[in-house]
């Protein structure tokens, strides 16, 4: 058998000993049919925020790579994650609100001239490379929290909408955000268009109702991203199981399906059984769990 005990002297180590009351009655026996398959699975992880790649910089490089090992190496007792999900721009869980595009009030930059990840390099990245080294084959997820303030209603990190006449500006703010990361040598495997949209209390935050993120991704995000070649996935909603409504309204749209891999979820609301709704909808696209704290 394989033990775990709740002091952690014993971590899924294998052991002969008797744990607990053993049971008279012959035991359960399990047959594994290996011709009968299900889905298919890009990968298990976990969300790498801002935040947390600060405290792994603040570890000695030594502990660091001990834990960055036991988290995403095929070590022998190893975790062997496969899948992270970072932050484009800052989170709520970063240590201020930031993105790759800030400007002095009433200033825009549609051309995104002063476009930068220079945020990223003090931790972020610095941990990506370390873990990349460890796993090359690792996915990569970023979301973003907010667009540039100034591409929004309300001029704030905190909630707003996206304007529309800065659609074609987002739409470059991830291609030139997708480009940054390749010339660091970090592969962004896919996207979500914005983290909870529907949820614009966090700073920062953005609201986005269905029919605008169906609008920036047929407008704008999708022809961009095939006129520059990009191949990073396009996933959308990226919020609660309890508005299953939300993707299946944009995976109606003949066009703006064209340019989406599938659609994320957490699960503050909802149950985990209405994710089926949208596979039944739509099976042709790909369901992804994104965030449960």
């Amino acid at each position: 058998m394989w033990v775990t005990k709740a002091d952690k002297s014993v971590l899924m180590a294998p052991s002969n000993e008797a744990v607990g009351d053993r049971i008279n009655s012959a035991p359960a026996r399990y047959f594994i049919n290996t011709e009968q398959t299900f889905q298919e699975m890009d990968g298990f992880g976990f969300a790498l925020t801002g935040g947390s790649a600060t405290h792994f910089m603040g570890m000695s490089a030594n502990r660091r790579t001990a834990t960055l090992r036991e988290l995403f190496s095929e070590d022998e007792g190893a975790v062997s994650m496969s899948y992270i999900r970072i932050t484009i721009g800052a989170s709520d869980l970063d240590d201020n609100p930031f993105s790759y595009s800030d400007l002095p009030p009433n200033q825009t930059d549609e051309s995104l001239s002063g476009f930068s990840i220079d945020p990223d390099r003090t931790a972020l990245i610095p941990v990506l490379k370390e873990i990349l080294a460890i796993n090359p084959d690792i996915k990569i997820m970023g979301s973003p929290w907010s667009p540039p303030a100034w591409m929004k209603t309300n001029r704030s990190t905190v909630g707003g909408e996206l304007l529309e006449q800065f659609y074609d500006a987002y739409a470059l703010y991830f291609v030139k955000y997708i480009q940054a990361y390749a010339a660091e040598g970090i592969t962004i495997d896919a996207i979500t268009i914005q983290n909870e949209p529907l949820h614009a209390g966090n700073n920062p935050s953005l609201f986005m109702p269905a029919d605008q993120q169906n609008n920036f991704i047929k407008r704008s995000l999708g022809p961009i991203f095939q006129q520059e070649g990009i191949t990073t996935k396009v996933i959308i909603y990226d919020h609660n199981a309890d508005r299953t409504d939300y993707p299946i309204e944009i995976l109606n749209d003949s066009v703006t399906r064209n340019y989406v891999d599938g659609s994320a979820f957490h699960l503050y609301g909802g149950s985990i059984n209405d994710l089926m709704k949208v596979k039944e909808a739509h099976p042709d696209k790909n369901i992804y769990f994104t965030e449960q704290w």
